[in-house]
Order: structure tokens, then sequence, then C-alpha cells
């Protein structure tokens, strides 16, 4: 699965990667959480409400909201549109503030006085368009309890909703009532867009900074390019290596440059007389028969070696060699 057709997805991963190292770096991480008292109720810190959701303070929160954002962000955008999606993220985070608001107001003495989630609340929003958008794949028992594939995010999930309780049970729940109300007619907070404004600026000097969201695309070759190549050197370098097995002499290079020599001599100016003699002694039907014919040389070389046997069974034996 690639980035194709979900930008926003791409960015909000981005930014919260760099945001969330970027104050554990230089040591910010407390911008990045509100607390009702003091933050709200003394120091009136009313930012908070919206910084804390820029960056997450712990590294395992980080990555296991980037893995859903990566497994369920990319299919919701997909189903939404990138201009949809952007509005419900936009949306979801404002009415996450207030119910987040709302909750330390009201749970700050019961102990809920805490919240540094980043954007969890999001994730949970997000998972709950998930849950009721995309159907799953296939299904499975495991001791008898039937899971199906979108089983595994919710687990991702519910590690989030666990890790840091009461602060994080109450994220998780804040999240799921902004996807309800978000998926609800209740105040068409669904028919919302963007401005085109907004649309413009993003397209013009964001979406640069995200990189290409083009997905690699496969060959249809049955080897890899790497072997490939490799098998098309080594079969030219086998070309080139690959001898002629002949059972003829490999001559002499003087006397290869003097058959050559000789070959154009007589392409110029054919002896008359070979060629009476080629005919007396049958040379030319037998090479026009396929047959080879034996040198003198050759003949006179054997018959040296065998000086028992006639020479009509030199010259054959020569023939068929």
């Amino acid at each position: 699965m690639s980035f194709e057709n979900a930008s926003v997805t791409k960015g909000l991963i981005v930014a919260c990667a760099i945001t969330s190292i970027f104050a554990g770096i230089f040591d910010v991480k407390h911008y990045f959480h509100v607390q009702f008292v003091p933050h709200i109720s003394r120091h009136h810190q009313y930012w908070r409400l919206l910084s804390h959701h820029l960056a997450f303070t712990n590294s395992s929160d980080l990555f296991v909201a980037e893995l859903i954002l990566y497994n369920v962000g990319v299919q919701i955008e997909r189903q939404f549109g990138s201009l949809k999606y952007a509005s419900f993220v936009f949306v979801s985070i404002l009415v996450a503030t207030l119910l987040e608001f709302m909750t330390l107001i009201l749970f700050h003495r019961a102990g809920l006085n805490h919240i540094s989630m980043g954007l969890s609340v999001l994730v949970f929003s997000i998972l709950y368009q998930y849950s009721r958008i995309v159907p799953p794949l296939y299904t499975f028992r495991i001791f008898g309890l039937s899971l199906n594939n979108k089983s595994f995010n919710y687990l991702l999930a519910l590690q989030i909703a666990i890790s840091r309780p009461p602060s994080s049970v109450a994220v998780a729940i804040i999240g799921i009532m902004t996807g309800q109300l978000y998926r609800s007619d209740l105040a068409s907070l669904n028919t919302y867009r963007l401005p085109p404004s907004v649309v413009r600026f993003s397209t013009r000097f964001i979406s640069p900074l995200i990189g290409s969201l083009r997905a690699p695309r496969r060959s249809n070759r049955a080897l890899p390019d790497e072997i490939r190549n490799i098998s098309t050197r080594v079969n030219e370098a086998s070309a080139q290596n690959e001898e002629v097995i002949t059972t003829a002499r490999s001559p002499r290079p003087g006397a290869m440059s003097r058959t050559r020599d000789g070959a154009i001599a007589e392409g110029a100016a054919p002896s008359v007389m070979r060629e009476w003699v080629d005919e007396l002694t049958g040379r030319t039907d037998r090479a026009n028969a396929g047959l080879r014919v034996p040198t003198e040389t050759e003949v006179n070389h054997l018959t040296g070696m065998f000086p028992s046997m006639e020479r009509e069974v030199v010259v054959g034996a020569l023939q068929r060699r």
C-alpha cells in the first residue's frame, strides 16, 4: 500500500513525526500537554488545548499512532476524497478540543487533570469511520474467538487507550464520540468543507513539501532488473567467447594469408588449366556433391605412413574425414 490519493494522511504522518522528534530534541515537551490545574484554571493558558494535539510526548504512542494512520487513514481518505478528509480532520480536532475541555472541567476533581496524547483523539475518530465504512476482507478464529483483518488495527488502538489511564481512556472515548458526531446529521458537521483559499494555499505551498504520492510501478517481467542485466551480460560474453567446433585443421597464419591472396588472385583471373585438371580428376563433381577434396600433400603424407594401402583407399578415407 502507498500514499497514492492520500496526501493529507501523509502530511499528518510526517508532521506528527517531525514535531514529536523536535519536541524531544529541544526539550520542549512540557508545552505539548494540558492540565486543568494550573494551566487552565490558574494561568489561563488556553492555547494548550490546541498545542497538545501537535506532538506526542511518548515515542511508543507516536509509533502506534503512525501505524494506525498508515493502515487506516489512507483507506478513509480514499473513501472521502482529500478535500472532505481534510475538512473531517479540521472538524474532528475542533470538536474533540471542546469535548476535552468539558471533560477536564467536569472530572478534574476525580483525577482526570492531565491530557498529553497528541493526535490520539483524531486517530480514534478515524478508527470509528473505518469501522463503519470499510468492510472486513476475511475472518478467522483464535481459540473460538471470531476475528477479521481489521482486528489488528483495533488491537493497536487498544494499546493506546490503556497506555496511561485515566487520560488515555478519556481520549479514546472522546475520539469515538467525535467520530459519531461527525457521521450523524447533528449540526451538519459532515457537510463542512475547507474554504477554497486554504485549499489553494495547501496545493501550492504544502503539497510540494510532502513529496511524490505516486505508487511504485511493478514490472511485468519475470526476472528483476539486476538479475536480467546479469543474465544478459553473461549471454553476451558466452556468445563472444563461443568457438566454432570443426574437424578441419587450423591453418598457420602464413598459410592463411597466402591462401587468401591466392583466392583473390583466382577470383580476379581464374586459371583455365586448373579448371581443366579438376574436370579430368573429378574434383569438380565431388565438390558439387558435397565431398571433401583432399590435397596432394595429405594423400602423400598418409601414403607414407601406410605404404601397404592403395591410393584409392587413402583418398576415400580423407574424403570421409
